[in-house]
């Protein structure tokens, strides 16, 4: 029998260097299924392209803040007050609009069996 396709939300996860230019580099996708019981994300850091957006900004503070994203994902003590909500409460709260340097795009909608093999098919396709 083949696994049953469930629902899935995603979101790019933005870099936005100087948030008052609204320019931006895709560096992660950010994956939810409630029926699935998954919460995954996947980045990386291009620092050729940021430093062509903005050679001033400071790469270990960027790494730093989606550190923490992966923290609240995996629901970790580290992850802090928001690393205990639910995996739904997660996810909406790292997708809310924002206007940070890391920011993400608008929740897309989608069906599939296995969301880890999902994550990283979307990664490919708009991160790297």
């Amino acid at each position: 029998m083949m696994p049953s396709k469930e629902t899935y939300e995603y979101a790019i996860i933005r870099l936005v260097p100087k948030v008052e230019r609204e320019e931006f580099l895709n560096v992660g996708v950010i994956l939810y299924s409630k029926k699935k019981s998954y919460l995954g994300i996947k980045y990386a850091l291009d620092t050729e392209k940021i430093k062509a957006l903005s050679s001033d900004l400071d790469i270990s503070m960027v790494e730093d803040y989606l550190n923490a994203w992966e923290l609240i994902c995996s629901g970790s003590p580290e992850g802090g007050p928001i690393g205990k909500f639910d995996l739904g409460g997660r996810f909406r709260w790292l997708v809310a609009a924002r206007s940070t340097i890391i920011q993400s795009s608008k929740t897309h909608p989608g069906l599939s069996d296995d969301p880890a093999a999902t994550l990283e098919k979307l990664f490919e396709r708009y991160v790297l």
